[in-house]
C-alpha cells in the first residue's frame, strides 16, 4: 500500500517544488530617476536607460531560480548516474591496457604518477561523445526547465522597458501617441498604415509570441546552454581531478590493506574508479555544471537587457516611422498635440491617412482649419469605414464626410455600385439617392446617377417601371435630351415622347439633338413638330412631305425641322430653285453681245 502510494506523491511533491520557483515576481515600478531618464531627448541615452532598467529587472526576476535543484532534477531524469559509471568502468579499463605493469605498481607510491592516471581517465570520461551527448541532454532539459522562468523575468522585464518607452513618447508627443507605441510593442508592431491596431495588454502578447522582445532571448539563451556541454567539459574534469588528487594521495595505504597482492597489479586505478562513482565525486560535477549555468544566465541577462533596448528602439523607429506626420505636428503644434491625446489610439492608423489626404489635397492649413471646425475630428474618430473607403478612392475627405450624411446606412450600397464616381453629394439629395436605390437595377442606377440634379429630377418624378424601362434603354446623353424634352413639351406631345421612346428606344435618335429639341420646344404646334419627327415612313412620300411643308409654311412647326427630316429632299429642292433662279437672272438681266464691227 504504501509503496503504491509513494510514487504519486513523489510525484506531487516534485512538482509543488518546481512550480514555487516558476511564480514569476512582480515587476517593480520605474524610480523616480528612471522615470526621468526615460524622457531623454536622444536615442543613445534612452537606449542605455531601457537596458539599465531591462538588467535590473531580470535579475531580480531570477533571483530565486535555484541551479543545483535544477541540475539534480536533470541528472536524475537521464541517469547521469548509470551513465558515469559505465563511462569510469571503461575509461579504467583503457587506460589499464595502455600503461605497463610497472607504471601501474609505481601509481601505488608515486603521486605524480597516480594523478597522470587519475588525469587520463577523468578526461576518457567527461571528454567522450558518451558523456558530451548526455551533458548536452542535461543542458537542454536545464535550459527548458531555467528557460520557463527566464520567460516570465523576461516578461517582467519588458514592463517597466514599455513604461519606459511610454515615457520616452509621451514626454514629446502625449498620452495617446504613448499608448499607442505600446500597443504596437505588444503587438510586435507589424506596421500597416492602413489598417488600424487594437490597444491590448503588452505582456500577454509577449508570453505568447516567441518572435517578442522575451522569446526571442530566451530562445537564444537556450540554444546556447545547449551548447555549453563542449565547453563545460574541462571545468568538470578540474573538479573531478581536485578531488581525485587528495584520495590517491591519502588512500595508498588503505587500498594495501583492503586488497591482495593480485589486485595491486592495477595500481590506483581502482581508487580512482569507486572515487568517480562516488556520491561525492558526483556532487562536485552537479556543483560543476550548476556553477556554469549560473555564469551563463549572468551572461544572458545582460545581453537580453541589450536586445530589450534594441528593439524597443526598433519599435520606436518603426512607429516613428509609421506615424510621422502625426508626431512631426503634434511636436509643433500644442493645438494638434492636445487633439492628438483625444484620439483612441486604435485610430492611429486612421488618422494618418486622413492627415495624409488632407495634406495633399489642401496642406497643412486646410488640416489646421479641419482641426478648428471639428470635421478632422469627424473623419478620425466616428466616420464610417465605407465613408472612408470612398475619401480615399477619390482622394478627398470632405467627399466622404458628404457621403456619410448623405447615404447614411446606404453606404454599402453606394460603394458597391460606384456611385461616388458617378456624380457627388452635392449633385444629388437624399431622397433621390434613396429613391434611385430602391429600383434595385444596377445599370438603371448607374446610368441616372450620371446625369445632372435637374434632370434627374425631372426623370424621377416617372414611375419605377417606366424609369427603369428607360434608364436601361438610354444612355445618358439621350436620358438628360429626354428630360429636356419632359420639362419643355406640354401634355400631350410630353406622352406622345414617353409613349414612343418607352416603346422603341432607338426613336430618341431623332431626337437627341440640342438643336431639335430646341426646334420642336419652340414650335407653335408641339404636337406637330413632335409627330413630324417622330413619325417613320418613306423617303420619298409626297403626302408627307407635303403635309410637313404645309405645316413649316402655316408657322405651326419651326423650319429647321424640315430640314432635319427631309435633308435631301430640302437639298435637292434648294438646288433646283438655285438653278431657276440663275435662269431667270439670265432671262432678265443678262446684257445684248455687242456687234464684231463695233
Amino acid at each position: 500500500m504504501l509503496a503504491h502510494a509513494r510514487r504519486p506523491l513523489s510525484l506531487l511533491l516534485a512538482i509543488a517544488i518546481a512550480a514555487g520557483p516558476v511564480a514569476p515576481a512582480f515587476a517593480d515600478p520605474l524610480s523616480r530617476a528612471e522615470y526621468e531618464a526615460c524622457q531623454a531627448q536622444d536615442e543613445a541615452a534612452f537606449r542605455k536607460t531601457i537596458q539599465g532598467i531591462s538588467v535590473r529587472a531580470l535579475k531580480a526576476g531570477i533571483a530565486g531560480v535555484d541551479y543545483h535543484a535544477a541540475v539534480r532534477d536533470q541528472w536524475r531524469r537521464i541517469g547521469m548516474d548509470g551513465i558515469i559509471d559505465t563511462r569510469v568502468d571503461l575509461a579504467v579499463e583503457e587506460v589499464r591496457q595502455q600503461t605497463s605493469w610497472a607504471n601501474l605498481l609505481q601509481s601505488l607510491a608515486n603521486q605524480q604518477k597516480a594523478q597522470e592516471l587519475a588525469t587520463a581517465v577523468a578526461e576518457r570520461v567527461y571528454r567522450s561523445d558518451a558523456m558530451k551527448g548526455a551533458l548536452e541532454q542535461l543542458a537542454v532539459g536545464v535550459g527548458n526547465e531555467i528557460g520557463r522562468q527566464m520567460e516570465f523575468a523576461s516578461e517582467d522585464a519588458t514592463e517597466p522597458a514599455l513604461a519606459c518607452l511610454k515615457a520616452f513618447v509621451g514626454a514629446r508627443y502625449g498620452e495617446t501617441a504613448a499608448r499607442a507605441v505600446v500597443g504596437d510593442a505588444g503587438q510586435g508592431i507589424t506596421v500597416d498604415p492602413g489598417k488600424g491596431a487594437a490597444d491590448i495588454s503588452a505582456g500577454s502578447v509577449l508570453k505568447e509570441n516567441s518572435g517578442g522582445i522575451a522569446g526571442a532571448a530566451v530562445l537564444l539563451m537556450r540554444r546556447q546552454l545547449a551548447n555549453m556541454a563542449g565547453r563545460v567539459g574541462q571545468r568538470i574534469v578540474g573538479a573531478v581531478l581536485a578531488r581525485l588528487v587528495a584520495v590517491v594521495a591519502g588512500g595508498v595505504g588503505l587500498v594495501l590493506v583492503a586488497k591482495d597482492i593480485w589486485d595491486l597489479r592495477n595500481g590506483v586505478l581502482p581508487i580512482i574508479a569507486t572515487e568517480m562513482k562516488s556520491p561525492d565525486i558526483k556532487a562536485k560535477v552537479q556543483e560543476a555544471l550548476a556553477d556554469s549555468f549560473s555564469e551563463q544566465i549572468s551572461i544572458h541577462v545582460q545581453e537580453i537587457g541589450a536586445a530589450t533596448a534594441d528593439r524597443i528602439i526598433e519599435i520606436w523607429r518603426d512607429f516613428r516611422n509609421a506615424h510621422a506626420e502625426a508626431l512631426n505636428l503634434a511636436e509643433r503644434n500644442p493645438q494638434f498635440r492636445t487633439f492628438l491625446d483625444s484620439v483612441p489610439p486604435a485610430r492611429m492608423a486612421r488618422l494618418d491617412e486622413v492627415i495624409a489626404l488632407t495634406l495633399a489635397a489642401e496642406g497643412e492649413s486646410g488640416l489646421l482649419r479641419r482641426l478648428d471646425d471639428g470635421t478632422l475630428a469627424t473623419a478620425v474618430k466616428s466616420l464610417p469605414d465605407p465613408a472612408m473607403e470612398i475619401a480615399r478612392q477619390v482622394r478627398s475627405i470632405d467627399a466622404g464626410l458628404k457621403w456619410s450624411v448623405l447615404a447614411g446606412d446606404q453606404l454599402p450600397k453606394v460603394i458597391a455600385l460606384s456611385l461616388y464616381r458617378r456624380t457627388t453629394p452635392d449633385q444629388i439629395s437624399q431622397t433621390d439617392l434613396r429613391r434611385l436605390l430602391s429600383l434595385n437595377d444596377q445599370l438603371a442606377i448607374v446610368r441616372l446617377a450620371g446625369i445632372g440634379q435637374a434632370d434627374r429630377d425631372t426623370l424621377l418624378q416617372l414611375n419605377d417601371t417606366e424609369l427603369t424601362n428607360l434608364a436601361r434603354g438610354l444612355t445618358e446623353h439621350e436620358l438628360t435630351s429626354l428630360s429636356h424634352y419632359l420639362n419643355g413639351l406640354k401634355d400631350a406631345p410630353r406622352a406622345r415622347v414617353l409613349r414612343t421612346v418607352a416603346a422603341d428606344p432607338t426613336k430618341i435618335h431623332a431626337l437627341a439633338s440640342k438643336r431639335v429639341r430646341t426646334a420642336i420646344i419652340s414650335s407653335a404646334d408641339q404636337s406637330a413638330a413632335v409627330e413630324m419627327m417622330l413619325r417613320t415612313n418613306a423617303i420619298l412620300d409626297i403626302d408627307a412631305i407635303s403635309n410637313d411643308v404645309r405645316m413649316t409654311l402655316d408657322g405651326r412647326t419651326r423650319p429647321i425641322l424640315l430640314w432635319e427630316k427631309h435633308p435631301a429632299i430640302v437639298a435637292a429642292f434648294g438646288f433646283l430653285l438655285l438653278v431657276l433662279l440663275l435662269l431667270l437672272r439670265r432671262l432678265f438681266f443678262a446684257r445684248p453681245r455687242k456687234s464684231a464691227a463695233a
